[in-house]
């Protein structure tokens, strides 16, 4: 057989793999005995540690051992039994549908299963504990890298408990460390300059590495540091080929996967193959199909470098990342606009006010889906759990009445994990309404701050819980707020969320930052717990507009101290018959100067917005007057509306001393001014009535 790439691919990490040696002998004796201690080895350590380069040294154990050796890694897969057999009937040169399982027995000899980046497949850990793995071939030995060790469950089942070994990798020893550095041609003279440096990190020995093999004349200077990998890349950083390779290296460590067409947004360039090859060969570069993931720790601190070197650039960046995810967002669909929503949190990830609260590892790979009747008595018990009797009747008048505003999160077995109820509260009767204190004091805010017009929605979010850690952090609490946000972006007329916190201490500040007012009106007592209650208002700020908040706010040279936004003021609604005769009359009084003090557009959404929270009377009046000039100017910008603009113009703006000489003015018939009139005023008020009821 002809020699192929992978073959010095091999042959290349081959030659760079030093130390473990214990760990390589356990795994040997495991294969040359038939009846191993073990059949189940987790290999876990922090990121960079080397796990997945051990797990290649497997891979040619077995092929020594003329052992089959199936490899997988997990992030190129979705945590769903299906998904996980796929892949690794792939693996295996099967079919996508043939059953792995069969093919291992029918095979005969042993095998050996390894995964990698385990960590992403929490949701299939029981299942493939209690499903998978007794129906393997007795011989076979399952190996998983990942940055956790084996649940609980693995360590207390006394069938797996004799059959499990836990294997923690940890910084090299200081002769492999030493043995690296020579095996990579670092100078003897400076070998202990740079083991003092790294402490025999694999990554940092790396890093280090790559900085002599591009520069054969460096010199590595230690400089007392407490973060060890930042200091490395801010070396790295002083060698990259052009200033475009800088650029694409701080894009790529800003994102959470960078492909190339990302890396063409970011960086303004047409084409970008080489560039992006060029990332893909950086030592702390991870390639998958999903595209490029600097490792955690260059990233952050090529991050946490760029923000303080140069906070301008950071900012564009930032801004060209979330143009990008925000078209994903609008135009796409179900899965593709839940990813493009992670992307758009992951790059808040650095803020000290929500990275304590969010998941950011895809929140496990729990999946999203509506209710199924027999759901319903796990989500009634949940609520029971954490929120007592009173709601769980509540809960389950509000499942039956509206079932398809649930979302239910599943774990790998299909069993909820979680939910959330996104009720329609406009579709609700008064009645319907008293009956949950929940529901009666939301809808008496409502009532004073916010009033609706016909055929607005209002969602509140009355249940929303993870099955063990109910509101608090957790993979499925942030998967449900993506959920939130989505139904933000795909509900029509939706004029006013609500969102209730048994804890709304702890959820004020990231609240705050996601333009969440308080409102205490709205707070209630249910089964003796007091629940506060935030809100926001999308005719104000609407979904799209809100993202774009959200983003300029992380940005911003101190996004921890956003002040939290209060309520709106009560503000007057009128029908559009009432709003077009308003229109009209200020109007009427739009050139005399006293002559918009009285009208009742002062306390309409539109005024009160483009005015501003707290504005006095005369800063209402100035705002309407300028709306009303703007709302004639783009009369003017319309060729059909011309005769239009030029009679209200004359009349309004501009006004002759009677309407008669007006029409002189204009040359034209006074019967014909008086109908170009009157359409002028029903278009400048169908105008602004499409800005008051749209936001």
């Amino acid at each position: 057989m002809p020699a192929r790439l992978a073959d010095r691919l091999n042959a290349g990490r081959q030659r760079r793999f030093i130390g473990r040696q214990a760990e390589l002998q356990m795994f040997a004796e495991a294969l040359a005995n038939h009846e191993s201690s073990f059949c189940v080895l987790f290999v876990h350590g922090p990121g960079g540690v080397g796990k997945s380069s051990l797990l290649g040294q497997f891979v040619h154990l077995c092929a020594r051992h003329e052992v089959n050796a199936c490899a997988i890694d997990a992030r190129n897969i979705e945590a769903y039994p299906e998904a996980f057999l796929a892949a690794l009937a792939m693996s295996m040169g099967l079919p996508p549908d043939a059953s792995p399982v069969d093919a291992m027995l029918g095979r005969g000899g042993r095998h050996v299963l390894l995964i990698d980046t385990y960590e992403r497949l929490a949701p299939l850990d029981d299942w493939l504990r209690d499903v998978l793995l007794p129906e393997l071939p007795a011989g076979t030995i399952v190996v998983t890298a990942g940055r956790q060790p084996p649940a609980h469950a693995w360590r207390i089942d006394p069938g797996w408990q004799p059959l499990v070994r836990t294997l923690a990798l940890r910084n090299l020893s200081p002769d492999e460390g030493r043995a690296y550095l020579a095996q990579r041609n670092i100078p003897e003279k400076e070998r202990q300059t740079v083991l003092d440096f790294t402490h025999s990190y694999p990554l940092a020995l790396s890093l280090v590495a790559d900085l002599y093999d591009q520069r054969p004349n460096f010199h590595f200077r230690a400089e007392a540091a407490s973060d060890i990998v930042k200091v490395l890349v801010e070396q790295l950083l002083q060698r990259v080929p052009g200033q475009v390779h800088q650029m694409a290296l701080e894009a790529c460590a800003l994102v959470r996967v960078m492909t190339e067409s990302l890396l063409a947004e970011m960086t303004g360039l047409e084409n970008v193959n080489e560039l992006f090859a060029w990332l893909r060969n950086l030592s702390f570069v991870d390639a998958r199909p999903g595209g490029l993931f600097p490792h955690d720790l260059a990233r952050d601190a090529l991050v946490a470098d760029l923000k303080w070197r140069n906070p301008d650039w950071y900012a564009e960046l930032h801004r060209r990342a979330r143009a990008y995810f925000m078209r994903r967002v609008e135009h796409g669909q179900s899965m593709e606009q839940q990813t493009a929503l992670f992307d758009l949190v992951f790059l808040h990830r650095e803020n000290p006010v929500v990275r304590p609260v969010f998941e950011w590892q895809a929140s496990g790979r729990v999946l999203p889906g509506p209710m199924a009747a027999q759901d319903l008595p796990r989500l009634l018990d949940m609520v029971h759990r954490h929120e007592g009797a009173e709601a769980r009747r509540h809960a389950e008048h509000w499942l039956a009445a509206q079932p398809e505003a649930a979302i239910v999160f599943r774990d790998a077995a299909g069993a909820p994990a979680g939910f959330a109820l996104f009720l329609n509260m406009s579709a609700l009767h008064a009645a319907e309404l008293a009956d949950d204190p929940a529901l009666a004091a939301a809808a008496t805010a409502l009532q004073k701050t916010a009033p609706l017009r016909p055929g607005a929605r209002v969602s509140y979010f009355r249940f929303w819980m993870a099955a063990g850690a109910y509101q608090q952090v957790s993979p499925i609490q942030s998967l449900i707020f993506i959920n939130m946000v989505r139904h933000y972006l795909a509900t029509p007329g939706l004029a006013y969320t609500l969102i209730p916190c048994a804890d709304p201490e702890f959820w004020t500040p990231v609240f705050a930052y996601a333009d969440l007012a308080r409102l205490p009106d709205a707070d209630f007592t249910s089964d003796g717990k007091h629940y506060g209650v935030f809100g926001h208002d999308w005719r104000a700020v609407p979904p799209l507009q809100w993202l774009e908040l959200l983003g300029e706010r992380e940005i911003s040279m101190a996004p921890q101290v956003v002040q939290p936004p209060v309520a709106a003021e009560r503000l007057l609604v009128l029908s559009q018959e009432e709003f077009d005769a308003a229109v009209a009359a200020a109007l009427r009084g739009l050139a005399r100067p006293d002559g918009l003090h009285d009208s009742a557009l002062l306390r309409s959404r539109l005024v009160v917005q483009r005015a501003g929270a707290g504005s006095d009377d005369a800063e209402r009046t100035a705002a309407l007057r300028q709306l009303l000039l703007d709302t004639i100017e783009a009369l003017h910008a319309a060729p059909k509306a011309i005769k239009l603009y030029r009679a209200i113009y004359h009349t309004y703006v501009q006004p002759a001393p009677t309407q008669e000489i007006a029409a002189e003015l204009l040359d034209v018939p006074f019967s014909s001014y008086r109908r170009h009139l009157k359409s002028g005023i029903e278009q400048v008020a169908e105008m602004l009535w499409r800005r008051e009821v749209g936001g």
